[in-house]
């Protein structure tokens, strides 16, 4: 007893923002995370103190992940960017860009923090307001008639990802894979309700990207021997083929122990009776006429043959993450045991042949209807592929996300620019009498308005990490400008398209240099909605997760504003 310590008391720690080690902590952290954003961000290279897995990457899931944060308000800030991620794949720099920024702004004025609270949720009122109505310059609408706007999504979600090393056709080989492949998982026959398929990815590394393919159904890998040629399947017709699928071991093994004692009478053995009972399974099958079985485990090799020499194909050690896919394209229902199974347990296929990706093999499963497919994915090396599988996971997610809500943004910092200019000329054409019963100055609103705005377009900034940052005065959009360019009055020499890639210098703008700090110039009139909204090679944001990342950003930034202690335990 003498060797325990003492019970250390709580640490309490009041007022945490005006500590400079969080003010520290935050800054760098903002730091990391804009320099990672963009398609010109730079690379972070991630492991651990003692070595281990190496991550190289730009992408906020892996990023925040991997990222090792002690401090309790940093913890708040990156879980919450987290869930946000979790939820909807899409903006997590962009989420978290914001919410750094918007803490570090509010905080420089000096202005009460219920004050801050107060009125940032006005201003994000004023912004979602603005995003969800039909009168909204930075949004578009989605035609799924047309591919064009879903071509420019998955792009914009490619091109943002640095780590995979894409070049430009490698982009559009893959653009037109994913969209191929969401297509697919959209059912045919819609009833009551539509439920969206699912998508496969197959790795293969060390192949080039562009050997990538997209296959209706279902691949399953198998031993090179196993299937060296196709064998003979039994049919029920031409173009159907009688599945069964179990989800339990059929590999004869005896009872666990650990489940309990059971009775074995003399001179029964417990390896022939199950066998037995396997055999039994197997005439059932055969007689049924299934064609094909897959197992999610082992099945026995006494089992595997008598079903062969009935020209019952077999696929065992399938895995489980096929088995919810399998049975969704096929109809099928898991059968959980070997003692007694219903035949409505079956499902069917239309077709199963062999294919090869570079060394592997697999069995692949065609269904009558397409809403599972496999999207076999390649790429140089496994740090690229793991960084190119979050990439493409992420396109398919704003895509489903897209056809609950077939709205988009526009992207390449238009639509943090556009939202800051129209937010300072909502605001500053407020009246005095609009703060009469307000608990807070029409000085202080717009402070933190103007903080707002300046929060707004850092992130826009920060998609530059070499050349200046333009905006214009008509559209409020992001316009680059290669560095080493001197302050002309002219830019229409340097610039070609903004951002987003919508409006042309044909179009007599005017510009200013895009400088998130306070006090900067107000529109004289509302920021203007662009006239074309079809060009082909529009950057496009996510709708429901940037509508979603500015949401969480404002509400964060509020609660860790409104924070006045931390108590921590330090045992």
């Amino acid at each position: 007893m003498s060797r325990l310590e003492a019970k250390k008391p709580s640490l309490f720690i009041s007022d945490p923002l005006t500590k400079d080690t969080v003010s520290q902590s935050l800054s760098l952290l903002n730091r990391i995370l804009k320099s990672c954003y963009g398609p010109a961000g730079r690379l972070k290279q991630l492991h651990n103190g003692v070595g281990g897995y190496v991550c190289v990457t730009s992408q906020s899931s892996a990023i925040l992940g991997r990222l090792s944060v002690s401090h309790p308000v940093l913890k708040v800030l990156t879980a919450s960017v987290q869930n946000h991620v979790a939820r909807f794949s899409d903006c997590g720099l962009f989420t978290a860009i914001l919410c750094c920024s918007l803490i570090e702004n509010f905080r420089s004025l000096h202005v009460p923090s219920c004050t801050v609270i107060k009125i940032s949720k006005d201003l994000l009122s004023l912004c979602t307001d603005y995003l969800k109505s039909e009168a909204c310059g930075c949004r578009v609408s989605v035609d799924f008639s047309n591919l064009k706007t879903l071509l420019c999504l998955v792009r914009s979600v490619l091109t943002s990802k640095p780590a995979c090393m894409l070049n430009a056709t490698e982009v559009d080989h893959l653009t037109m894979l994913i969209v191929k492949a969401f297509m697919f998982t959209i059912p045919c026959h819609v009833e009551t309700k539509a439920v969206l398929g699912k998508c496969v990815t197959v790795p293969v590394k060390g192949r080039r990207v562009l050997d990538s393919t997209v296959l209706p159904g279902l691949l399953i890998e198998t031993p090179e021997i196993q299937f060296a040629k196709l064998p003979s399947v039994k049919r029920i017709s031409s173009d159907t083929i009688k599945i069964a699928l179990f989800c339990v071991s059929m590999s004869g093994d005896l009872f666990n122990p650990e489940e309990g004692m059971i009775t074995v009478h003399h001179g029964i053995s417990l390896e022939t009776s199950e066998l037995n009972q396997l055999l039994n399974v197997g005439k059932q099958l055969v007689n049924d006429e299934v064609g094909l079985v897959v197992c999610q485990k082992v099945i026995h090799p006494s089992l595997k043959q008598y079903l062969k020499e009935n020209q019952v194909m077999v696929v065992d050690r399938a895995g489980l993450s096929v088995m919810e896919p399998l049975s969704q394209m096929t109809g099928s229902k898991s059968i959980a045991s070997i003692h007694s199974f219903s035949p409505s347990c079956y499902g069917s296929l239309k077709d199963v042949c062999t294919k090869s990706f570079g060394s592997k093999h697999f069995v692949h499963l065609i269904p009558n209807d397409t809403v599972v497919c496999s999207l076999v994915l390649c790429n140089r090396n496994e740090t690229t592929w793991d960084e190119l599988k979050r990439a493409c996971e992420t396109a398919e997610h704003v895509l489903q996300l897209t056809i609950k809500e077939p709205l988009a943004l526009l992207g390449g910092g238009c639509t943090e620019s556009h939202l800051a200019s129209y937010i300072r000329y909502k605001t500053c054409s407020l009246s005095t009498s609009s703060f009469k019963d307000a608990d807070y100055s029409q000085t202080q609103y717009q402070l933190i308005a103007d903080a707002f705005c300046c929060s707004l377009e850092s992130v826009a900034c920060s998609l530059s990490h070499d050349d200046e940052i333009l905006t214009d005065t008509v559209y409020g959009h992001c316009w680059l400008v290669p560095s080493g360019f001197p302050s002309v009055s002219n830019w229409s020499d340097l610039l070609s398209k903004c951002g987003c890639g919508i409006n042309s210098n044909t179009q007599n703008l005017n510009w200013r240099l895009l400088r998130p700090h306070f006090g900067s110039t107000t529109l004289q009139s509302c920021p203007e909605e662009p006239s074309i909204k079809a060009a082909d090679l529009l950057t496009l944001d996510c709708f429901a997760a940037k509508y979603s990342g500015l949401q969480v950003a404002v509400e964060t930034a509020n609660l860790i504003l409104d924070l006045k202690c931390i108590i921590e335990d330090q045992n």
